[in-house]
């Protein structure tokens, strides 16, 4: 068995290591393969969230939804993810973010990593106890680099007594893979 590359190490931890799947957000739903994973995860009666700043891949991902006739609770919103507060005002147990731009897209439109701290911010501030952040590191693209430079350092930083932090990562590749970031709030904070 080969070691998992950035995607499917992030599902494999939303399947091991995510307690409850009542409320999940996809923070870059991009072409909606996160989404449809996490709709296929949702608890009966949860909600899931699907947010993107380019209409196309709201679009992409309501047609990935459609296709495979899913009954779930969802709301699709064409707005960054640094507003997720905006939409979200519940405690979430799950939040993916994929960082970097569209696959098939202009590569201009980009995750920044102003707006994907604020974000992450805004995410630790409404993660429910025992929740779980996973972020895929695209850093290939111009400003990826940076980018994944600012995530790694807000992990980092996180306090050990409330949140487990663990970084995934290839370090023999000629290019840069994607590398992970999970973060599980623990269960005993509010």
């Amino acid at each position: 068995m080969d070691l998992m590359q950035g995607v499917e190490f992030s599902h494999w931890l939303f399947n091991n290591y995510l307690e409850n799947k009542n409320i999940l957000v996809d923070a870059t739903c991009g072409n909606g393969k996160d989404t449809l994973f996490l709709a296929n995860k949702i608890d009966s009666n949860g909600k899931l969230y699907a947010f993107d700043i380019q209409k196309e891949a709201i679009n992409n991902t309501k047609k990935k939804i459609e296709e495979k006739e899913l009954n779930i609770n969802i709301d699709y919103i064409n707005d960054g993810h640094e507003n997720i507060d905006k939409y979200v005002n519940k405690k979430i147990d799950g939040i993916i973010y994929n960082l970097g731009f569209l696959p098939g897209s202009k590569k201009e439109v980009k995750t920044e990593k102003e707006t994907t701290i604020t974000s992450l911010n805004i995410s630790l501030d409404i993660l429910a106890k025992g929740g779980l952040i996973v972020i895929v590191i695209y850093s290939e693209h111009e400003g990826g680099s940076e980018e994944k430079a600012a995530v790694l350092n807000f992990a980092r930083g996180l306090n050990y007594k409330k949140y487990n932090v663990l970084h995934y990562h290839f370090i023999n590749q000629k290019k840069n893979p994607p590398e992970v970031i999970a973060i599980k709030k623990r269960n005993g904070i509010k």
